[in-house]
């Protein structure tokens, strides 16, 4: 019981932040492409109220820590889009399809980077001389590879090409019309799909390589 609740502390800000954030890009390319939807409807936010999903934001990401699954994800309720008022047609849906993954690397990133100075911090006499702040650093320095891991993970997952993932709408946005409207038909098995690739273990082989190669990148 202490190691789960170890993790759900550690996880628990990192995930929400990483899938708050993701919805969040996708409601302010929007915005900034003509559909003010999402402004209109308060979601252009940082209110975790206005985001959380019961299933995918809290019961997925619970559950997959207590089975110790070695891919741990979720997501946030979708930010409402008008693809009809995106300026450039399916393009701009592509464009904000994409907002979202980008967003994950980049507070990938800036986790990697605090990660690296909490490091430093921990090599200062400061730390050496204040006992107490090992107390601090250690769940900051925990939480912020986490940080690291969750969102190259809901970068590399939402970039499957499959809708209504980012990365099925990102190839509806760049194929000709006509291929465009038989690949989107997909639409209707894309969450099948999904729990099928996630329960053979076909996720965690597309996953993990790219997963260890920008955590050695990133904190290596």
């Amino acid at each position: 019981m202490q190691e789960i609740i170890r993790n759900f502390s550690i996880y628990f800000i990192p995930i929400m932040l990483g899938v708050i954030i993701h919805e969040v890009a996708h409601g302010w390319t929007a915005e900034k492409l003509g559909d003010p939807t999402a402004r209109l409807m308060g979601r252009i936010s940082l209110n975790p109220i206005v985001h959380v999903s019961l299933f995918g934001t809290i019961i997925l990401p619970a559950f997959l820590l207590l089975m110790k699954s070695p891919i741990l994800f979720g997501w946030a309720k979708p930010v409402p889009v008008d693809f009809n008022r995106l300026k450039y047609g399916r393009k701009g849906m592509a464009m904000v399809a994409i907002s979202g993954p980008l967003s994950n690397f980049l507070i990938a990133s800036v986790s990697a980077i605090i990660y690296h100075f909490l490091i430093m911090m921990g090599k200062t006499n400061l730390v050496n001389s204040l006992p107490f702040m090992n107390k601090i650093l250690l769940p900051l320095l925990l939480m912020s590879a986490a940080s690291v891991s969750i969102n190259i993970i809901l970068m590399v997952l939402n970039l499957i090409p499959i809708p209504p993932l980012d990365g099925g709408r990102i190839v509806v946005g760049i194929l000709p019309e006509k291929q465009a409207r038989l690949f989107a038909e997909i639409e209707r098995y894309g969450m099948l799909i999904l729990v099928l690739l996630l329960f053979s273990n076909m996720l965690g082989k597309i996953i993990n390589p790219v997963l260890s190669f920008f955590i050695n990148f990133f904190m290596g």
